[in-house]
C-alpha cells in the first residue's frame, strides 16, 4: 500500500530534531524571534497538523503564529519568616499550559475571529512557538461549509463563542483532562469547577 505525502510530512515532525537539520531550525527560530508576537502566515508550517485540526485553504480561515515564554512561573523570594521548604520560588507551574495561554492571547488580539485549534511549531531556550488556526464565523464561505459552519454564530449557534477562553479547543480539552476515560476520570465532567476541582 502506498503512503500519502502527509504520512512523510508527519514523520518529519514527530521527531523534528532528527527530521530537520540543526542549522535550519536555528535560522528559523532566529527569524521568528525578530517577527512581531502575532504574525499572520500565508500557509501553515505543519500542513499535516493543521489539516488534522480542521484547517482548510479557503477564505475566512486565517493562521497566526505566536510565541510565548517557556518555563514555570517566576516568583520572588519572600524575605520574612518562612520555612525554607515553603519559600515557593521554583517548581511552580500554572494550571494552564502555554498552548492554551497562546490561544487566549491570540483570541484577545483578534476579537473578530474565533480560535479553531492550534499546534506547536518550534521552541528555543526562551520561547515556544505555536500556530493558531482562526476562522471568521461571519464569512459566507465559513457559514456554507459543512464542517466549519457549525462554529458560525450567523446560524444562531453561540455555543462555540469564546472557545479558547472556555477550554473547548483540543489543547483546552487536554488541559481539562477530558481525554482521560474510565476509572479515575469520574470528576472531570461536566467540568472541574462543577466537581469542586477534585478531578485533577
Amino acid at each position: 500500500m502506498t503512503k500519502g505525502v502527509y504520512h512523510y510530512v508527519g514523520e518529519t515532525w514527530k521527531k523534528p530534531k532528527a527530521g530537520l537539520p540543526h542549522m535550519f531550525r536555528q535560522e528559523r527560530m532566529a527569524a521568528w524571534r525578530r517577527e512581531p508576537v502575532f504574525t499572520r502566515v500565508e500557509r501553515p508550517t505543519r500542513i499535516d497538523a493543521a489539516r488534522r485540526l480542521g484547517y482548510k485553504a479557503k477564505q475566512g480561515v486565517v493562521v497566526i503564529r505566536t510565541r510565548i515564554r517557556r518555563g514555570g512561573l517566576r516568583k520572588g523570594k519572600v524575605h520574612m519568616k518562612r520555612k525554607p521548604s515553603k519559600a515557593g520560588v521554583s517548581k511552580i507551574t500554572m494550571a494552564k499550559n502555554t498552548q492554551r495561554i497562546a490561544e487566549e492571547r491570540v483570541s484577545r488580539h483578534y476579537p473578530n475571529l474565533e480560535v479553531l485549534n492550534s499546534y506547536w511549531v518550534g521552541q528555543d531556550g526562551k520561547h515556544k512557538f505555536f500556530e493558531v488556526i482562526m476562522i471568521d464565523t461571519h464569512h459566507p464561505a465559513i457559514i456554507k461549509d459543512k464542517q466549519l459552519g457549525v462554529f458560525s454564530q450567523a446560524n444562531g449557534n453561540n455555543s462555540h463563542r469564546g472557545r479558547s477562553h472556555r477550554g473547548l479547543t483540543s489543547a483546552g480539552k487536554r488541559g481539562r483532562g477530558l481525554y482521560n476515560k474510565g476509572k479515575g476520570a469520574e470528576k472531570l465532567r461536566p467540568s472541574l469547577k462543577a466537581n469542586l476541582n477534585r478531578g485533577k
